[in-house]
């Protein structure tokens, strides 16, 4: 059960700073701009893999625990109970990030939802909006399956994985908003409502996709380099 709660205390970190930081700063053209964003969400991941990494392995992120279950890195038991949690708190961070949006004047309607056609900055069509999160993912779990099969690696595995998802972010912030996390866009779409909701399987869908793509590839490498 400790496993549960901080996965869904480290999803609610993310989820409240990372989307917090892109509804505060009003998106691409904000104060914070794609660069202040895509950090945001890469210090969380930094903040959470500290405090949390040595209690859950800090997955805070469906995609993530779908690679580990497909590289047999956890039980089918523990993948549906880190889903589980990391939906409810995504959903408590957009909860809490739609109140205090609301004490704001004027007040702030964005929850940092992800999005495709007219909900994308550059108008990216919904096939392309797939397309970059299948691949923005492959890249994101192949850097954390990487940096987190070998021990020599764990002291700085926080770090790579928080610049890898701040990387990943760069460019996808004004493409799709960068979901590259079911539950981190799922908790806003839901508070949010409307478009964000209906275009909301996407960014569930498409980083499944990745995820279960970089497994593959990871487990294929890792065994041609075993057999070196």
């Amino acid at each position: 059960m400790k496993k549960y709660v901080a996965e869904l205390i480290g999803t609610f970190v993310l989820t409240f700073v990372g989307c917090g930081s892109a509804a505060v700063s009003g998106g691409v053209g904000g104060v914070l701009g794609v660069l202040g964003i895509a950090v945001a969400f890469g210090l969380s991941i930094v903040a959470m893999a500290y405090s949390i990494g040595n209690i859950s392995g800090c997955h805070i992120n469906p995609a993530v625990s779908l690679a580990m279950l497909i590289s047999k890195k956890m039980s089918g038991k523990d993948f549906i109970g880190y889903v589980i949690a990391q939906f409810i708190g995504a959903i408590a961070a957009a909860g809490l990030l739609k109140a205090v949006g609301s004490m704001c004047s004027p007040v702030i309607e964005g929850l940092g939802t992800n999005g495709y056609g007219d909900a994308s900055y550059v108008g990216l069509s919904m096939g392309g909006a797939i397309i970059v999160e299948i691949v923005l993912t492959c890249i994101f779990l192949l850097a954390i399956l990487g940096v987190t099969s070998r021990e020599k690696f764990s002291g700085v595995a926080g770090i790579v994985i928080g610049l890898t998802l701040a990387f990943v972010h760069i460019i996808g912030i004004p493409l799709t908003g960068t979901s590259v996390n079911p539950a981190r866009s799922f908790g806003p779409a839901l508070l949010a409502g409307g478009e964000a909701m209906s275009q909301v399987w996407v960014f569930i869908a498409a980083p499944l996709i990745g995820a279960a793509i970089a497994a593959v590839i990871y487990m294929y490498l890792d065994s041609e380099n075993e057999e070196k």
